[in-house]
């Protein structure tokens, strides 16, 4: 019987056969670690008493409180950095980006990799053809250690996206169109595989925006092949020899599911879980305070322009706070050459450093009680930008903008002849 991509992957990596529900010992192509799990892993790592395998094969990235909020913070910041000098590994300090940019903009990820991070989103590299995952830190750092770990074979999911794109709906509305309707749990475990023309169409960067999700339907991995377009982003940013995996025409999937997203509306997914989506229409004049542009998930230079469209010679509502946070620095610049940020800081954004910005809760952005955001990012659980007592709404970089303007949710496809 033929694989399937997890299973082609995982086979190069073990040096032997294996398929779904073997256990298998691989070797790791890179692994990495961010500031909220890299104090777990250097204490662990030096329980183990051992040196770093590889030193370029190992980073740190200071992303998710950065710049730091408090003493705390700044105590793992700082053991972040005499760490690195010590073991002479890469660290991305503060103002760097996030993690989930930065891997892969930097060139550490190509097509075939097996990469680990202690961070549940790593299945983003997905989008590359690369089978990524989080993982603990303390299984990160006997990555660390040897250069190795070990795997469950997971099953595999087919997803086909078929379908032209309408104007006003983005990659961020396909993942939240599936997730709605597949559920939170619905790949626990598993790969999926996303295949079909309306992927096909897609930018890596909007490619990216669906395989960092994937997580949120329970999915080990989310992956997707290489065809022209991942080669030649990989080409423009590594300088490692791709390998690309294809599954076999006979691969075995627990579960095939077709989505036609031609008449796909905007679409919102509502407090407090990932899955419970709706279209735009249906939560239309939702009062906001806050909006967020940004994240591992949509703070690349193409959800920057969207947005920067839309509020083009325009001001955000009245008692509204919207926040932009670009994913790395080498986005924030490229924003301010095209004119982007002039546009955020005039129509009354901020836009603060590169990183996870408001995301998770720790220092930018947090809400009061009973306020309510809609943020591009990936998470709306209770609690998860800071306060418990807040409501927060995911949607695309145009959803976000357009909302901004109105201080209410509101559908982006009001602004078409901008956004064409």
């Amino acid at each position: 019987m033929g694989k399937t991509l997890a299973e082609k992957i995982l086979t190069n990596h073990a040096g032997r056969d294996v398929h779904a529900g073997d256990i298998a010992v691989c070797n790791v192509d890179f692994c990495f670690g961010q500031d909220g799990t890299s104090g777990l892993i250097m204490e662990s790592f030096k329980k183990l008493g051992a040196n770093v395998f590889d030193k370029t094969r190992f980073a740190m990235v200071i992303d998710h409180s950065s710049p730091s909020p408090n003493i705390g913070v700044s105590t793992v910041h700082k053991a972040m950095r005499d760490f690195a000098n010590e073991k002479e590994v890469k660290l991305f300090d503060v103002g760097e980006g996030v993690c989930h940019q930065l891997i892969p903009e930097r060139g550490y990820v190509t097509c075939g990799d097996l990469i680990l991070g202690a961070d549940s989103h790593t299945c983003t590299y997905g989008a590359l053809n690369a089978l990524a995952t989080g993982v603990g830190s303390t299984d990160l750092a006997i990555t660390v250690a040897t250069g190795k770990n070990w795997f469950k074979v997971p099953e595999s999911i087919k997803i086909i996206v078929s379908g032209k794109m309408p104007a006003g709906t983005y990659s961020k509305d396909i993942i939240l169109h599936i997730i709605g309707t597949m559920g939170a749990k619905a790949a626990t475990y598993k790969s999926v595989e996303f295949y079909g023309n309306a992927i096909k169409a897609l930018s890596v960067d909007s490619r990216f925006t669906i395989s960092n999700m994937a997580i949120e339907m329970g999915a080990k991995f989310g992956i997707m092949e290489a065809d022209p377009k991942v080669l030649k982003w990989v080409k423009q940013h590594s300088i490692r020899q791709p390998n690309p995996a294809f599954a076999d025409p006979d691969a075995h999937y627990g579960e095939v599911r077709e989505f036609d997203i031609t008449k796909l509306a905007p679409q919102v997914a509502r407090p407090h879980t990932v899955d419970n989506v709706v279209s735009v229409e249906a939560v239309g004049g939702v009062k906001i305070d806050e909006g967020v542009i940004g994240t591992c998930t949509n703070g690349r230079l193409e959800d920057l322009e969207v947005a920067a469209k839309i509020l083009k010679n325009r001001k955000i509502h009245r008692g509204v706070k919207m926040i932009v946070a670009p994913a790395s620095k080498g986005i924030y610049l490229e924003a301010v050459k095209r004119g982007f940020v002039e546009i955020f800081v005039d129509a009354g954004a901020m836009v603060v450093a590169p990183g996870c910005g408001p995301c998770v809760g720790t220092h930018n952005g947090v809400l009061a009680d009973n306020e309510t955001a809609i943020s591009t990012a990936n998470r709306n659980f209770k609690g998860r930008m800071g306060n418990p007592n807040s409501n927060i709404y995911l949607g695309s970089p145009a959803t976000v903008a357009a909302s901004c303007l109105t201080g209410r949710i509101a559908d982006p496809r009001e602004h078409k002849k901008r956004l064409l």
